[in-house]
């Protein structure tokens, strides 16, 4: 038994050491998927600040109609390329050559990043607020997240120019502590905050637009599987109670 329980506890290892977190601390968005303002602003953020690059590949315009958007909005509100219409791809017309040789590698599509990041709406929120001046970056920027990240910080004039305290802790390794904002944007802290959550809000929405009605269809599977036990233990005990 004390065998099987230290076989089962170095088999964990790897996966308590995921959990624990090898990266910076996320903030927590507090999503809520059943916010449909939020999505929608999420969503209008994206087609101005980041479709330019990014790609959602996977999600179709249309698809917004599941937080409240008709198909009219879309057209007219968030689809700008007039060539494509709503049943379209969320794609964009950049060269992949080209993006490649502008950023050093292609912008990924962002349709699965929520779920295939650790931490999810909540990684994609704390990425969006941890930018901070980097005169040693290509872009003049560098993120706390996603260190090194080869993009610029594309909602800076929203969100101001913030500067990175850096320490040196006992084994002579350097982290940022802190960030501060040295010059505003056009909005207050506390509203970029809120375009962090809509877009973070948006993002988790594109990743698992059928999460809400799985989670719905998963409580009744689950009330089935406890009625069709008992019923199972039922028959079982009726079958064999004269089994000796």
């Amino acid at each position: 038994m004390k065998k099987l329980i230290a076989i089962l506890s170095l088999a964990l290892l790897p996966l308590t050491g995921f959990a624990s977190g090898g990266g910076p601390e996320l903030e927590s968005a507090g999503i809520d998927l059943t916010d449909d303002a939020a999505m929608q602003r999420g969503a209008k953020y994206f087609v101005n600040y980041c479709q330019g690059c990014h790609t959602l590949k996977y999600f179709r315009y249309e698809r917004m109609q599941d937080f409240g958007l008709t198909l009219d909005q879309i057209k007219e509100n968030l689809i700008f390329d007039k060539s494509k219409k709503v049943g379209d791809l969320m794609t964009n017309n950049m060269s992949q050559t080209a993006a490649a040789e502008w950023f050093g590698a292609a912008p990924p599509d962002l349709t699965l990043t929520a779920r295939l990041k650790h931490g999810g709406g909540d990684w994609i929120y704390t990425y969006l607020k941890s930018f901070y001046i980097d005169k040693s970056r290509p872009f003049g920027v560098n993120n706390v997240v996603f260190p090194n990240v080869g993009m610029p910080h594309v909602l800076m004039d929203l969100q101001g120019v913030q500067e990175a305290v850096i320490e040196t802790d006992e084994h002579g390794n350097k982290h940022v502590a802190e960030l501060k904002l040295v010059k505003p944007g056009k909005l207050s802290p506390e509203e970029y905050d809120q375009v962090a959550k809509d877009l973070a809000t948006f993002l988790t929405h594109v990743a698992e637009p059928m999460k809400l009605e799985r989670q719905r269809i998963g409580i009744w599977v689950m009330l089935f599987l406890f009625v069709f036990f008992i019923v199972a233990f039922m028959l079982k005990k009726e079958y064999w109670k004269d089994v000796h």
